[in-house]
C-alpha cells in the first residue's frame, strides 16, 4: 500500500482538525480546507479527488467530505509527528515555542515512526504540543479537549490556560514574556464592556489583554488540562 504524499498529508491533518473541533458533524466542506490550506477552490477539488481515488476520504454533495478509516489514520500520525517535533525541539533542543511550527511541517513529514517514538520517549510522553494542542497516542487515539474561550469564562476565578490558538511570532514571544502558556494558572480579574481589555494575573502581577489577543487563550480547569 502506498504511503500518502506529504501534500496528501497536510490536506488531510488539516481536514482532521476542521472536523476534530465540530460538534459530532464529521463531514467539513471544502471551502473551509481551502481557507486553512490558503489555496483556491480549483486546486482543493483536484486534491479531493485524488484523495478520494485513493481511499482516503468520502464526499457528499451538499454535505462536504469526510475521512474515511484510512485518511483518519494517515491525518492523525501526521498530527502526532508535526506536535512531537515540537515537542522535542522546544524541551530537548531549546528553540522558543514561537520558532517551531514551521520546522516541525517539514521534520514531521518526513521522520519515521522509530524516530518520532524515541523523540515522544526524550520528551517526556508529552500528551500536549507546546501551544496546547493534543497529542495522538501511537495507536492512533486522539484525546479530546475540552475548554472555552477566555472572554466566555466567568470572571474572578482561576483557571488553567489549555491552548493558545496562534502561531504569530510575535503574539507567542509575548506572551511568553508574560508566563502565558499552555499549563500556567491565571486568575481572570475583569473584563471591560463592549469588547474592552481584559484583566488577568498571573501570581501577583496584573496583566490587561486587548480583546484580539485574549481571543486566542483557551482556558479549563486543572482537571480538565490532565488529558485522558
Amino acid at each position: 500500500m502506498s504511503k500518502a504524499s506529504a501534500a496528501m498529508q497536510e490536506y488531510l491533518a488539516e481536514a482532521y482538525r476542521i472536523a476534530y473541533y465540530q460538534d459530532n458533524d464529521p463531514y467539513i466542506s471544502t471551502s473551509s480546507l481551502a481557507n486553512v490550506m490558503n489555496v483556491t477552490a480549483p486546486a482543493v477539488t483536484r486534491m479531493v479527488q485524488r484523495m478520494k481515488e485513493a481511499g482516503y476520504l468520502q464526499h457528499e454533495p451538499y454535505h462536504g467530505i469526510k475521512l474515511t478509516q484510512k485518511g483518519e489514520r494517515e491525518a492523525l500520525m501526521n498530527i502526532r509527528s508535526h506536535r512531537l517535533v515540537e515537542c522535542f525541539l522546544v524541551d530537548i533542543m531549546g528553540f522558543g515555542w514561537h520558532e517551531v511550527h514551521d520546522s516541525a511541517d517539514e521534520l514531521g513529514a518526513v521522520v519515521s515512526v522509530m524516530l518520532v517514538n524515541r523523540m515522544a520517549e526524550m520528551a517526556g510522553y508529552p500528551k500536549r504540543c507546546p501551544h496546547g494542542e493534543p497529542i495522538p497516542t501511537a495507536d492512533g487515539y486522539m484525546p479530546r479537549i475540552v475548554d472555552y474561550p477566555l472572554q466566555a469564562v466567568e470572571v474572578d476565578k482561576e483557571y488553567i490556560v489549555s491552548r493558545v490558538n496562534t502561531h504569530d511570532t510575535d503574539k507567542l514571544r509575548y506572551f511568553d514574556t508574560l508566563g502565558i502558556k499552555p499549563g500556567a494558572t491565571l486568575h481572570f480579574a475583569h473584563q471591560a464592556p463592549f469588547n474592552g481589555p481584559l484583566q488577568i494575573k498571573l501570581t501577583k502581577e496584573a496583566v490587561h489583554l486587548g480583546h484580539e489577543l485574549a481571543g486566542v487563550l483557551r482556558v479549563c480547569s486543572q482537571e480538565e488540562f490532565e488529558l485522558v
